[in-house]
Parts: C-alpha cells; sequence; structure tokens
C-alpha cells in the first residue's frame, strides 16, 4: 500500500471511530419516552434572563441553559426546541402535563416539590466583588473584615454582610463597614471611584457582570448563602429527570459543562455533580 493509501485509510478507521464514538455517547443517555418518540428535546424557557437565557445581537438564542440543553439534545441524538413562557407559567404548567421539562434555574422549595421534581446543576449564592487591583487582598477566610462593603439595603447581602461583620468581632478581627446603596449601579460606581472597596451581591451577576465589563470588578474567592439551582420536571417522572440527570454528569465529565459556565463568569456557580431532588431533605448545601 502506498503512503497516500495508507493515509486515506486512516482517515477512513478515524472517520468510523469518530461516527461510533458519537453514536455511543448519544446511546449511553437513556431518552425518555418523549424524546425517543418524537426525536426532539422540547424545553420550555423564558428566553429573558441573561446569561441564562437570552437573545444576542444577532438573533441567535444563547446563554448557560439554552447552550447545556442544545449540548444535551447533541448527546442525546435529539433537536433541541425550546418553547418561550413566562416565568411563573412554568410550574403550574408542568403539574397540568402541557410539557415535560421547564430549563431554568429553579430553587427547590417545600411548596414547588409538591407538584415538580428537580435536576440541579448549578449553585447561587452571594459573592464579593472588588478591582482587580484590590482583589490579592481578599484571600483566605474572613476576606471581608476590615473592608469598606456595599449592599443594596434590604437585600440577602444586606443581612449577609452583617452576619460576616459578627463573624469578625468574634474573631477579634477589624470590622467591614457596611454602606447601604439603592441599586447594584451605585454600588459599582463607588467601587470604580474607590469609595468601596468591595461589593456584595448574587454569585450570577457578578460572575456576568465581570465577563461583559471586561474584567473592571472581579469575583473574590468566598461564596455564602449557597442556594443549588435546577430544571423543573413533572412531578414523579423519572424517566425524564434521570434523561437530564445523565445528560448534565456527561458534560461535568467531559469538561463541556465548565466551558459554558466559565464563558459566562460562572465559575463559582459551578457543581461537582449533577442530582435530582424529589423531597427537601434530598437538597444539597
Amino acid at each position: 500500500m502506498t503512503f497516500f493509501g495508507s493515509l486515506l485509510r486512516g482517515a477512513a478507521i478515524a472517520a468510523v471511530a469518530l461516527t461510533f464514538a458519537g453514536t455511543a455517547q448519544a446511546a449511553e443517555i437513556k431518552k425518555s419516552p418523549e424524546v425517543a418518540e418524537t426525536g426532539k428535546l422540547t424545553i420550555a424557557n423564558t428566553m429573558e434572563y441573561a446569561p441564562f437565557e437570552f437573545v444576542d445581537e444577532n438573533g441567535k438564542q444563547v446563554g448557560i441553559n439554552i447552550e447545556l440543553a442544545e449540548e444535551a439534545a447533541k448527546m442525546m441524538g435529539a433537536e433541541l426546541e425550546v418553547t418561550r413562557m413566562p416565568f411563573p407559567s412554568m410550574i403550574p404548567g408542568l403539574a397540568a402535563g402541557r410539557f415535560k421539562i421547564a430549563w431554568e434555574t429553579f430553587s427547590a422549595t417545600e411548596e414547588r416539590l409538591k407538584q415538580v421534581d428537580f435536576v440541579m446543576f448549578i449553585k447561587s449564592g452571594i459573592v464579593a466583588s472588588t478591582t482587580p487591583d484590590k482583589a490579592p487582598g481578599f484571600q483566605g477566610e474572613n476576606n471581608l473584615c476590615g473592608k469598606r462593603v456595599g449592599v443594596i439595603a434590604g437585600a440577602v447581602s444586606d443581612q449577609i454582610a452583617d452576619r460576616l461583620n459578627e463573624e469578625c468581632k468574634a474573631k477579634g478581627l477589624t470590622e467591614l463597614t457596611k454602606q447601604n446603596f439603592p441599586e447594584g449601579k451605585d454600588i459599582i460606581q463607588a467601587l470604580l471611584s474607590d469609595r468601596l472597596d468591595a461589593k456584595l451581591d448574587d454569585a450570577t451577576a457578578s460572575g456576568y457582570f465581570e465577563v461583559t465589563s471586561g474584567g473592571k470588578l472581579v469575583v473574590v474567592p468566598g461564596l455564602y448563602d449557597v442556594a443549588p439551582l435546577g430544571v423543573a420536571v413533572p412531578k414523579g417522572d423519572t424517566a425524564t429527570a434521570e434523561m437530564l440527570r445523565a445528560a448534565l454528569q456527561a458534560m461535568i465529565e467531559n469538561g463541556t459543562y465548565k466551558t459554558i459556565m466559565a464563558k459566562y463568569g460562572m465559575n463559582s456557580a459551578m457543581i461537582e455533580e449533577a442530582y435530582i431532588v424529589d423531597s427537601a431533605d434530598k437538597i444539597r448545601k
């Protein structure tokens, strides 16, 4: 066989191997009856909450939830179909059997668990952000002690700041100085003008601002008031729940999940294992 013949033969074998690998990957995810029958992974989504789901300047549907769903569909050898729907209509729609998957970032409350089950794939919480030049000063435990910290008045971050300050005092460390603001943009302006050392805010909003601002602010180590978030499916629909869990876990293991999360500044929101929650005692903090 000539050299070029060997190359062609090798390329053909490689192509077959890749095809087989793709087929095997799809076969690893056991499809729900609906996906197997229709060939579609149909999800309800608002398409109105960046960085999780939104329409970009080119009119393309993008965001963490959409891109994870696209990858899940590929694994199943299915086509992704997104049905736009208002957030308040999703859980009632699932409970009424109108559709099978609401791919959003739901928190699993006891009230919601009466109607639906969840597949957890992300966590949220409160984080601190600062300017890049100040970031090295926020290492280790109690890294907010002695710092000027901005919060939105009455928000969860306001309460978290008080709790963290009590920890500073209990350990004999310099207290943090809390400043209340009406809106997040006011905190950012104060931070950029060196009137604050850090802002406490939701992890998803903070991570996304780090990306979209070009790094004007960066998230520092530490995640407070952690809550897992997940996709909702009809109560007792174990086939759909397990299909989604398996797909998300595969993405966690092959690195796709990390790539998508990092793209939107969501490193602090990543979890190590996708899991099903069908009762409150299964929620992992």
